[in-house]
């Protein structure tokens, strides 16, 4: 799909995401875990080479294939779900950093499963996360993860596989001559944006469009996050807000693809930071469920702007990495019902236990859903004062 010297490129720039999402460098024979779909081998070959070429030492997985995947579901009971593999935990304890090479031959072979199965094996993991959330905050891991175009994603997203290679190359500036100098550049503008935002202090934000009309406080002890290098390509600026504020109406007018279910015209009402209504044109009773995971699933667990100027994506393309960072004619904007993000906590993330997270209104759960809106809109800040300041309008922040 892509030529040689496009790998070279994409592989530089992950390898770039990967190191900026750590707070401290990459020392000689750290571990790098690879995580690849097999129609991403010629990446994976490519990232793993630069890996060496740095003095990393990379551990290639392949991912299950789709069959893989659905034979484990409808085959394995409960406890072999939900069983860790031998070694795991052993190896995540010594992990320096993670790539993830997103590449699916299908993305609905999992509909038929249960969700309660899906949950399952989610919750199952949840050891793992921890262990990688501590070495995170340690300053000792960091990790990354981006897409390759397959024929099942194009087909989902109603492009040709052509094109949505083309989408990726131009969200990742693989058509720059130095595409990694190009996101250097990049990093300096989102930070400059994020500093003005966290400057802002906890300010009331009031979201307008067609669809919208949303409030919330940004919360206490917050700061702005964008281009963590977490994610390639990456464009938005994100808070996790004070989920008790959350009041009014929000709709997803972009589908999104969960385990195997396509979910659109998601429209959520908000009371005192819960949902309280919910209705979607397509798999409503699956996003019933999801609601419904735990005690924090109804919530929201992140606030996130994208500027058209920054993002070059101008299609669907049938996957939250992208779809999340949707450029286009108005930009997008889009919550997270669900977990919310560390590195959006002030300070020392290490000193915020579980009864001061509570008590800032910091959400905790399994889940962490995107769902996108691509509208026209107007975000205004309400400061403390009681000024109103526009910060985002027709696609772009006005700071």
């Amino acid at each position: 799909m892509f030529d040689t010297l496009t790998l070279e490129k994409y592989a530089d720039v992950i390898i770039w995401g990967l190191q900026k999402g750590r707070s401290k460098a990459f020392a000689k024979s750290d571990f790098i875990l690879v995580n690849y779909d097999h129609e991403a081998l010629p990446l994976a070959e490519e990232v793993c080479a630069q890996l060496h070429d740095r003095g990393l030492i990379p551990i290639h997985r392949a991912l299950p294939t789709p069959r893989m995947e659905y034979d484990r579901y409808t085959k394995a009971n409960n406890k072999r779900l939900s069983t860790l593999t031998p070694g795991d935990k052993d190896l995540y304890n010594h992990l320096n950093g993670s790539i993830s090479l997103i590449a699916p031959s299908s993305l609905t072979h999992l509909a038929s499963i249960d969700p309660e199965l899906l949950n399952l094996v989610q919750k199952s993991r949840h050891p793992l996360r921890q262990i990688m959330n501590t070495r995170e905050q340690m300053g000792s891991f960091g990790w990354t993860l981006c897409m390759y175009p397959t024929q099942a994603l194009a087909a989902q997203a109603g492009l040709s596989l052509e094109e949505y290679a083309r989408q990726i190359k131009l969200a990742c500036y693989l058509d720059d001559g130095t595409p990694t100098h190009k996101w250097r550049l990049l990093a300096k503008q989102i930070e400059a944006l994020r500093e003005e935002l966290t400057s802002l202090g906890n300010c009331t934000l009031r979201v307008e469009s067609d669809s919208v009309d949303l409030l919330l406080k940004v919360g206490e002890r917050r700061i702005w996050a964008g281009l963590t290098g977490r994610n390639l390509p990456s464009f938005e600026l994100y808070v996790s807000p004070d989920y008790r504020t959350v009041e009014g109406v929000y709709t997803s007018n972009l589908p999104s693809f969960r385990s195997g279910n396509i979910i659109s015209d998601v429209r959520l009402e908000f009371k005192q930071g819960r949902v309280t209504a919910m209705q979607a044109a397509h798999s409503e009773a699956f996003v019933v469920k999801q609601l419904n995971l735990d005690e924090g699933a109804a919530r929201v667990g992140e606030f996130a702007l994208v500027d058209k100027r920054f993002s070059r994506i101008s299609a669907f393309m049938a996957n939250t990495l992208y779809d999340e960072n949707h450029g286009g004619t108005w930009g997008s904007m889009h919550i997270a019902l669900g977990n919310a993000y560390n590195n959006t906590l002030a300070g020392d993330v290490t000193a915020y236990d579980e009864e001061l997270r509570r008590s800032l209104g910091f959400n905790s759960s399994i889940l962490h859903w995107d769902l996108v809106n691509t509208e026209r809109k107007r975000v205004t800040a309400i400061l403390k004062d009681g000024t109103r300041k526009t910060i985002y309008e027709d696609g772009e922040f006005t700071l």
